[in-house]
């Protein structure tokens, strides 16, 4: 027994050890540089799942409930995308359409892809949800996809980490040069802010200063 409970507190060891290196190399590379890296070992991306739900089930709330709260107050006609969907609770908790995307399939509901390029055509969409998922290091890029694929007036729904943001003033206004000016901004919680905004036009064609986001990096406990 006692041979056995270590075998486990070391597994469970090297199992986070893993999830921190997987989630460092995400937060570190391209959004095409990480689909490469779970295409190429799949079973990563479930152990980096795992370690994030241990991380988000610490918190009083997940974000990704008050944005089903948000999506039921609103017309069931509406079309979601759901970038980073993980487990797609969005898409199995509300009656929209919803488009789920992430780079490995844990539900038979989940399009494989880059979130900087999803199979979907222009102005097809309502909402875009990225909840605790803005990882890239192209994030600017990432944003723009999400602008052409919402229609003109549609919502954007950002989701993320309270510490990763450097200035909240500043993100705000380089979303206004990717094509949205912000709806409301909800910064009640000391572990995550949940920002709204809604698309304006197509983005400017230059970088957009302040569109920064610090890697959420967690360490060994």
């Amino acid at each position: 027994g006692r041979s056995a409970a270590l075998r486990a507190r070391m597994e469970e060891r090297l199992l986070a050890a893993r999830f921190r290196y997987i989630n460092q190399q995400l937060y570190t590379s391209t959004s095409q540089e990480a689909a490469q890296l779970f295409q190429s070992d799949p079973e990563a991306f479930e152990i980096y799942h795992r370690g994030f739900a241990q991380q988000v089930g610490r918190w009083p709330e997940n974000p990704v409930h008050r944005i089903v709260r948000y999506l039921r107050r609103r017309p069931a006609s509406l079309v979601v995308a759901d970038f980073g969907c993980g487990d797609c609770k969005i898409a199995s908790s509300v009656k929209n359409k919803v488009h789920s995307f992430d780079l490995v399939p844990l539900s038979p509901l989940v399009t494989v892809c880059d979130m900087a390029k999803v199979p979907l055509a222009a102005e097809s969409v309502d909402v875009a949800v990225f909840c605790l998922a803005l990882m890239g290091t192209n994030l600017q890029e990432i944003l723009e996809e999400a602008n052409r694929v919402l229609k003109q007036g549609g919502t954007l729904m950002v989701a993320e980490v309270a510490s990763r943001f450097e200035d909240i003033r500043a993100f705000v206004n380089a979303m206004t040069q990717l094509g949205f000016k912000s709806v409301s901004k909800d910064l009640s919680s000391a572990f995550f802010h949940l920002l709204e905004f809604a698309k304006t036009g197509p983005p400017r064609r230059r970088p957009a200063p302040g569109l920064r986001l610090r890697p959420c990096l967690y360490k060994r406990r």
